[in-house]
Parts: C-alpha cells; sequence; structure tokens
C-alpha cells in the first residue's frame, strides 16, 4: 500500500505551522499526521474562513486537547490594516501589512449586480509592464498562500461575505510569476467550506507565461485572464517586455490549449486590453485583434487607461474605444469597457503602488528568469 506523504516532519518544527493558507487536501494531511481523523480539516476550514474564528479556543466542536494542541503548533495570521481609503463610486483600497514589514494593496470594487476583490500576488512585480505603476517599485517575494487568501478573509471581515461575488487575482504581481501558492489559495476561494466562490468567479490574470498557463490547466479549474494589450509583436514588446520571451503565436497557442482543457470546457478566456491614445487604439488594431482571437473562445475586457504621474500614455478618446468596441461586437465577440473606479484613491487597474521596501538587487531578475 502506497504511504501518504509527509506534510511536516512534526518532530522537528522550529517556527508555528501556518494554516491559514493550507487547502482542504493539505489540512486534512496534516491531521492524519496528527492522529486525527481527516473530517477535522473541514471543521477548521468553516471556522476560520466561513466564520472568520482566529483563536483555536474558541473551535468549539474540536475536543479541548486538540485545541491546545494546535495553540502550540499552529497560527493564523492575517494582514494587519495599516489604511483603508474609500472612493467616491464607492471603491475600497487597503494598504495591508505583511509580517515581515512589506505591505500590498487590496481593492474591492461594488457593481449592481456583484462585488468584485482585487488581490495582490506578490510584493511589487518583476515583469516591468510600461503602463503599470507597480511595475515601477521592482520586486521584492511572493506572497504566500495564507497572505494572498488572507486579503479575501480580510475583505470579508469588513464588507461582510454577502457582498463578495468575484475575486481576480489582478493586483500587485504577476500571480503565475507564484503558482503553487496561487493555486493553493484559489482552491480554499472555491472550496464549499470556506468561501464557496463559483470556479466561473475566481479568475487568474497572467501577462503571459505560456509554459505556467499549460501548467494551469492542469493544476486549477479558476477561470483565466490574459493581459494582451497589443495585437503585433513589436508593440507588445514594449509594454509587456515578457513578451520577448513568449511572443504572440505562443502564447495564443497556450490560450487555445488552456480553453481546450477539461476543467475549462464551456468557458471564455478574458483577454485584457488596455486602450493608449495614439499606441494601440486604431481602427486597425481592433480587426488585428479580431483576427488574433478567432480561433479561441474569447471575451474582450477594454480597459481605458488610468494615468499616474510620470507616465507618457494618455487614455484612449470615447470616441476611439467606441470605433473599438463596435468593430469587435460586429465581429460577434462579447465586448465589455470597464468603467474606470477608484481613481481618486489611485485604485484603479494599473495604479496600485503598495508601501513596499526596496527589493535586493537582482532579485526581480531572477523572479522574471523564473519564468
Amino acid at each position: 500500500m502506497k504511504s501518504s506523504p509527509v506534510l511536516f516532519d512534526l518532530s522537528s518544527i522550529g517556527s508555528p505551522i501556518e494554516l491559514l493558507g493550507m487547502n482542504r487536501e493539505e489540512l486534512e494531511l496534516f491531521f492524519v499526521q496528527l492522529g486525527e481523523k481527516p473530517f477535522r480539516a473541514h471543521q477548521v476550514l468553516k471556522w476560520v474562513h466561513k466564520h472568520g474564528v482566529m483563536e483555536f479556543a474558541a473551535m468549539t466542536d474540536l475536543s479541548k486537547a486538540l485545541r491546545a494542541r494546535l495553540a502550540d503548533l499552529c497560527t493564523l495570521r492575517v494582514p494587519q490594516a495599516v489604511r483603508g481609503q474609500t472612493s467616491r463610486d464607492g471603491t475600497c483600497k487597503w494598504l495591508l501589512k505583511l509580517p515581515d514589514g512589506n505591505c500590498i494593496e487590496t481593492v474591492f470594487i461594488p457593481e449592481e449586480r456583484r462585488g468584485t476583490v482585487c488581490v495582490s500576488s506578490q510584493v511589487g512585480c518583476a515583469l516591468r509592464c510600461a503602463f503599470c505603476a507597480t511595475a515601477r517599485q521592482g520586486f521584492s517575494r511572493n506572497l504566500t498562500a495564507a497572505e494572498i487568501v488572507g486579503q479575501l478573509w480580510y475583505a470579508c471581515r469588513q464588507l461582510g461575505e454577502n457582498q463578495i461575488t468575484n475575486v481576480v487575482l489582478m493586483g500587485m504581481g504577476e500571480p503565475l510569476l507564484n503558482f503553487d501558492a496561487v493555486v493553493s489559495a484559489c482552491a480554499i476561494m472555491m472550496d464549499d467550506l470556506a468561501y464557496g466562490l463559483a470556479k466561473r468567479r475566481v479568475t487568474i490574470s497572467t501577462a503571459g507565461l505560456v509554459p505556467a498557463i499549460d501548467r494551469l490547466s492542469e493544476a486549477s479549474s479558476a477561470s483565466l485572464a490574459v493581459s494582451l494589450h497589443a495585437t503585433t509583436d513589436e508593440l507588445r514588446n514594449d509594454l509587456v517586455p515578457l513578451n520577448r520571451k513568449y511572443p504572440l503565436a505562443s502564447l495564443l497557442a497556450a490560450c487555445r490549449r488552456f480553453a481546450l482543457a477539461p476543467k475549462q470546457r464551456g468557458r471564455k478566456i478574458t483577454f485584457e486590453y488596455v486602450m493608449l491614445a495614439g499606441v494601440n487604439d486604431s481602427q486597425a488594431d481592433a480587426r488585428r485583434l479580431v483576427k488574433l482571437l478567432s480561433t479561441i473562445p474569447s471575451k474582450i475586457n477594454l480597459i481605458p487607461f488610468n494615468p499616474f504621474p510620470g507616465i507618457p500614455f494618455q487614455r484612449s478618446t470615447p470616441e476611439a474605444i467606441e470605433r473599438f468596441w463596435e468593430i469587435l461586437t460586429k465581429a460577434g465577440f462579447l465586448v465589455t469597457v470597464r468603467r474606470p473606479r477608484g481613481e481618486d484613491i489611485a485604485a484603479a487597474c494599473g495604479q496600485l503602488v503598495g508601501e513596499v521596501k526596496n527589493p535586493p538587487k537582482g532579485q526581480a531578475q531572477m523572479a522574471l528568469g523564473a519564468a
């Protein structure tokens, strides 16, 4: 009989075990290693994620002995709020402090029929996209699964769980450069014992890490969004430097494979396209986009550029965006134009900056090299 893998060597633990970022499978294995039944994991998932309980002593359907042992071996830590801001349109942005002193930003966007939490996956970002404020700060480190799901835990406590219908990993960082932690955190978000979000309501965004897209199609049933932003390699090389490693043909081939994966059948990939005046918003660009996506189940999200100080780009005019939208729509695509939200508190797409420590020299290049 095949033995179960060992998650922790309980005889040589030097620091508390963080339970917040463990998905159901990991928690079950952990409790089996403790000599407990796997259903103890289900109880803890409910206490922590559904009810927001962070004290083991308050988990009253666990035995006193088990509660005491968990308190001795484990910890449950969530990011601490440094500052919260609310926009005129109701968008909320929180600056959250991590245990090591780094900070990240998390955003809640309320809309008529849904409420979306935009979650960060890294402190900073290594990809250096030309139109993104986060890229200007460089990369410090990946978040743990606990730090990723902890942002949703915090938002639920602030807003009430019923206010949140969607989660997008489109905050600070490139999620697929933090693959394992992101997949584990998404599994918790979609677990009926935790947050119970539908698969189509948890979205992982990427700038185009081709090998990781292929891995994701097997590892998670979360939805995929691709930050496209250009219809030629020449322009995309400038806007999204990762394109030099994974050009459009390679990226779109990976998207076609992803759409055919068993866990994704029947769902469309969202393509994000920031609208930059005189850069990528011509009618010729729109026609090229139609051709590029013609063989991929797609929906397209046009994003009016959100400016910030020191950036050379301008937002496309409403007329240019409308012409672009008309060409795509007439070609049969489902196209939405994202209404800018939270601009007065720098919470709009591409504006997240955070207050992070400067990364060690070379760390950003190391992260990108691992892609």
